[in-house]
């Protein structure tokens, strides 16, 4: 299909009008950010375009934009401001301002600051803040302006709101950044305070101190008596387990005891039944063996009978004769052994009489020679006179001075410590006592008979009166 060249420009030209004319379009028309307003003034007046957008004819009419967004500047006068106490401070601010949005604070606005530029324009807000600054320092104290600072803000906020309403913008806020003095002022007024916390502080510290240490020595005291009751309770849980445990070691000992009582009974007991069940059988067994035996007897009687009835004819048949001849022989025999046996007993009697004659004449001779013995002796001992008397006292004295110092012979070693006084001292000691032994005999000899030895002694002969004596035992003989 073809199409005339005619057609072909024709359409070409009128899609170039269309672009032309959408390009021409796209820049008369202008848009505004919800962060900015638009200023249209011209053939229809002046209009406010905020967040939308409209055709700016060419030649006709015109526009300018205006910014909705918040500026912020220092506020700091270079002139020291006075309090009301006649103090130089000088203070620094921020401040917050934007233009209202409200369409007649714009047209306001845009009539102040639209034909300046961001520097003039923050200059003239900043002199208008920094005198309404000054008016508010001039009526408040040092103290007030340090200690309330936000009182200081919103008083110059308030006091501005009038004027800058009249320049379509508003304040947003107003803050204090640093007040100074050069006299020292503001250091001063802070000591007493300083001084004050410091006390408080150095207070509250030993307050604190003091509290401290309470408290520790209440915990200190709190653990030992914690700690004493647990020990309290340790001792106790220990002494309630050994208890526990020596009572089930008791309880378990004595189930043993009893468990073993009872096996031992039962065993006893079953054992005793064993023997008797074992006894009742081998009764059985002997009562059977008995029976077995009776009947054997039995038999062994009947045949012993039949056997002894066999013997009695052979014995009357064959031995019966010959019986009677060794029954002679053996009477015979027995005769004369009866006879022997007799002859000795008599012979044996004969000979146990002639010795104990013998024995019984000899002890009667002993006796006699031994009476004879005393007589003689006793005749000697008439006899004796004071010699053979002290003679025979000093022949015994070794024996009696043997058996007295016989517990001396069962010592094995003596130590004399002496220290050499008298001569009684040492050796001398040992020896001196035995002879104080032998001084008390007479005295132990009187004590057991009775007799005094003096006595004793005047009874007895003295030396060479042999003669008178006996003629004074003949006199009284004859009297």
């Amino acid at each position: 299909m073809h199409f005339p060249i005619e057609y072909v420009v024709i359409a070409g030209l009128m899609v170039l009008v269309i672009l032309f004319l959408m390009s021409v379009f796209a820049n008369m028309y202008r848009k505004a950010g919800p962060h900015q307003a638009l200023v249209v003034y011209g053939m229809r007046k002046t209009r406010i375009i905020k967040g939308g957008g409209t055709f700016i004819w060419p030649v006709v009419e015109s526009y300018r934009e205006l910014s909705l967004q918040l500026m912020s500047f220092d506020v700091a006068p270079q002139q020291d401001l006075y309090t009301v106490q006649g103090v130089a401070v000088t203070v620094e601010a921020v401040a917050q301002i934007k233009v209202k949005s409200d369409p007649e604070s714009i047209t306001t606005a845009a009539e102040q600051f639209l034909t300046k530029s961001d520097s003039e324009r923050d200059g003239l807000i900043r002199l208008v803040m920094e005198g309404h600054l000054r008016g508010i320092i001039g009526q408040l104290s040092v103290e007030q302006i340090v200690k309330e600072p936000e009182m200081v803000g919103d008083r110059v906020r308030a006091t501005c709101a009038d004027d800058m309403n009249k320049m379509g913008l508003e304040v947003i806020s107003f803050t204090i950044k640093e007040i100074r003095d050069k006299n020292d002022y503001i250091t001063n007024m802070g000591r007493p305070d300083i001084a004050r916390i410091k006390r408080d502080a150095d207070i509250a510290a030993a307050e604190a101190e003091r509290d401290t240490v309470i408290k520790r020595a209440e915990a200190t005291r709190a653990a030992a008596v914690a700690t004493a009751q647990a020990d309290q309770e340790r001792v106790l849980a220990q002494t309630l387990s050994a208890a526990k445990q020596a009572e089930s070691t008791r309880d378990l000992e004595i189930k043993k005891a009893q468990y073993l009582e009872t096996t031992k009974k039962q065993q006893a007991q079953a054992d005793k039944a064993y023997d008797i069940q074992t006894n009742i059988m081998q009764q059985q067994v002997v009562a059977e063996a008995v029976k077995v035996r009776q009947v054997e007897k039995e038999h062994e009687v009947k045949v012993q009978e039949a056997e002894i009835l066999r013997r009695e004819k052979e014995l009357i048949a064959t031995v019966l004769k010959q019986a009677e001849v060794d029954r002679q022989r053996i009477e015979t025999l027995a005769a004369a052994e009866r006879a022997r046996r007799i002859a000795e007993a008599e012979g044996a009697a004969g000979a146990i009489r002639a010795q104990g004659e013998a024995e019984a004449e000899i002890i009667l001779k002993k006796g006699e020679a031994e009476a004879k013995a005393m007589n003689v002796k006793a005749e000697a001992y008439k006899e004796w006179n004071q010699a053979a008397v002290v003679d025979k006292l000093i022949t015994g004295l070794p024996e009696i001075m043997r058996a007295l110092a016989s517990p001396l012979a069962n010592v094995d070693k003596i130590t004399i410590v002496s220290t050499g006084n008298g001569a009684s001292s040492g050796m001398h000691k040992i020896t001196g006592d035995m002879t104080e032994m032998a001084a008390q005999i007479p005295a132990l000899f009187e004590t057991l008979s009775g007799m005094k030895m003096s006595e004793l002694l005047g009874k007895v002969r003295t030396i060479g009166s042999k003669d008178a004596d006996g003629q004074g035992e003949n006199k009284s003989a004859k009297e």
